[in-house]
């Protein structure tokens, strides 16, 4: 008879806690484990995480546990908590913070918009009008009142998801009030909804302005402009401070019983700690968590030079805040997100860039070159198929990438005048258009190393793609494609802007 099955795992929580856990069997699933190291390590892991395991197929690399038939019978997993848990896994000591209710969106705009419930009055109306138009088609003839109603809920759902929405997501939100009362179609519109279009985009303004007017500041920030009894002011439609790359708490208010007095108290407080030998990362997460509100207004109103702004929150050098303060700002698990689909799309990369650089050009020629280096490694792990694909992109799109990914060799001090955003490769020697290997990677803003020893590239690719929102820092102008790309496939962090032909060509041929 087998010896039944047995399960030996280290499980480590944090960096330097680890703890043993012995399993009889195999779980069901991956739920079923969390569930099990929840109840056993209560409560350090009372959080929302997700595994880690080492992957035998990839030399030990770290991979998400996905599927529990991959859990080894004897290793180790991580537990990676999600960047937007702020709960403690020490003691009760460390919770000094009251709780601050965040006035932050925590959802982006719906595939699918949910239709509010209005008035009782409107809701009786269109039920009674839904019924007459299933049996005679005869459509519903509001109030003034009644569609008052309809257009100052349907107004506040919207600003629920995002202040400013676009064309196509007004359409989206009309189309959906439509579908849900068919009464409500309108005779005389070709789609049935056009009208109701043009009426929520006008509510729209006349709720901001509302909004606007109590203080509201990710809209009163664009308040002030040129009228009749200010024409000496900014023009309407210039200078306007508002998403413009997905992010979906872009300037919000500060948390109810705060003011810039009290979050000021606490930004110090954060700059004390991250002096510290050794730093309590989670009560820097929850001040930081905090002042979140206070960071976006300095960053955006106020655009302040980088080295000034690191200087007064200086936690933002550190790798997991840039990803914390990412998912903040956008609601998306950067590293999880960006490390899937970079993956998930490597090989058609690859296999693209082959493909052109049997052409003629300096651009196959260079594709070419980078392709010789890389065949040449004897082993091709995860990490040099990322390198391949991040490094090889912006000669794919024809864009100049010389001022953005540099090397040094590490006997040579960095050179960084000049250099607004740029990737520093630290190489033993001059090993041609691209390096697998580096010593270790820096990243460069503004002349200034913000931070550095990163080993890999798609490692320092990832921190900077957070310091960019983070920062509120525009994309390279020589490389808008390959950052483009990045955003609105990797990240599919859509701006409701259509792609230009080459990223849309590219986003096709990926996806045959």
């Amino acid at each position: 008879m087998a010896a039944p099955q047995k399960f030996v795992l280290r499980v480590c929580v944090t960096t330097d806690v680890a703890m043993k856990l012995i399993l009889t069997e195999r779980p069901q699933s991956v739920e079923e484990l969390k569930n099990i190291m929840q109840e056993k390590f209560k409560p350090r892991l009372d959080c929302d995480f997700t595994f880690q395991y080492e992957d035998p197929d990839f030399n030990g690399q770290l991979s998400v546990l996905m599927d529990i038939q991959e859990l080894p019978e004897k290793g180790t997993l991580k537990v990676v908590r999600s960047e937007s848990d702020v709960s403690s896994t020490g003691s009760s000591d460390t919770d000094i913070l009251p709780h601050v209710p965040l006035r932050q969106r925590q959802k982006n705009w719906p595939d699918s918009f949910p239709v509010p419930t209005f008035s009782y009055e409107v809701e009786h109306v269109c039920a009674q009008g839904n019924a007459a138009f299933e049996s005679s088609g005869k459509t519903l003839k509001l109030t003034r009142a009644q569609k008052h109603n309809i257009l100052e809920n349907m107004a506040e759902t919207m600003y629920n998801f995002k202040p400013y929405p676009h064309d196509k997501e007004v359409g989206m939100a009309a189309e959906a009030l439509v579908a849900a009362h068919p009464c409500l179609r309108e005779p005389g519109s070709k789609n049935g909804w056009y009208g109701w279009k043009v009426a929520l985009k006008f509510k729209m303004g006349n709720y901001r302005t509302k909004l606007a007017r109590s203080g509201c500041l990710e809209v009163s920030v664009n308040a002030g402009k040129r009228s009749r009894t200010n024409p000496e002011n900014d023009h309407p439609h210039s200078k306007i401070k508002r998403a413009r790359r997905a992010e979906v708490n872009f300037l919000p208010n500060f948390p109810r019983g705060e003011n810039e007095a009290t979050l000021e108290d606490l930004r110090v407080q954060i700059i004390q700690e991250t002096e510290k030998t050794e730093r309590d990362q989670i009560l820097i997460e929850k001040l930081m968590h905090t002042t979140f509100a206070l960071r976006r207004q300095h960053i955006v109103q106020g655009s302040p030079q980088v080295r000034e702004f690191l200087e007064n929150w200086p936690a933002l050098r550190m790798q997991s805040q840039v990803f914390a303060e990412f998912h903040r700002i956008t609601n998306v698990n950067l590293r999880n997100q960006f490390y899937c689909e970079l993956d998930r799309y490597t090989p058609n990369l690859v296999a693209l860039y082959r493909q052109k650089s049997s052409r003629t050009g300096k651009g196959a020629e260079a594709l070419r070159e980078m392709l010789r280096i890389y065949d040449l490694e004897e082993e091709h792990d995860i990490n040099m198929r990322r390198t391949l694909a991040l490094r090889a992109l912006p000669v794919y799109l024809r864009e100049d990438d010389t001022e953005f990914y540099k090397t040094c060799n590490g006997e040579d001090e960095m050179e960084t005048t000049d250099t607004p955003l740029a990737l520093l490769s630290v190489v033993p020697d001059s090993t041609g258009s691209i390096s697998f290997s580096p010593e270790n990677i820096s990243i460069v803003i503004e002349d200034e190393v913000v931070m550095s020893e990163l080993p890999r590239l798609a490692d320092a690719f990832v921190v900077l793609l957070g310091l960019i929102y983070a920062l509120h820092l525009d994309y390279p102008k020589k490389l808008t494609h390959t950052f483009t790309f990045i955003q609105k496939v990797l990240m599919c962090l859509d701006d409701n802007k259509p792609l230009k032909p080459c990223l849309l060509s590219l986003k096709n041929d990926l996806l045959k």
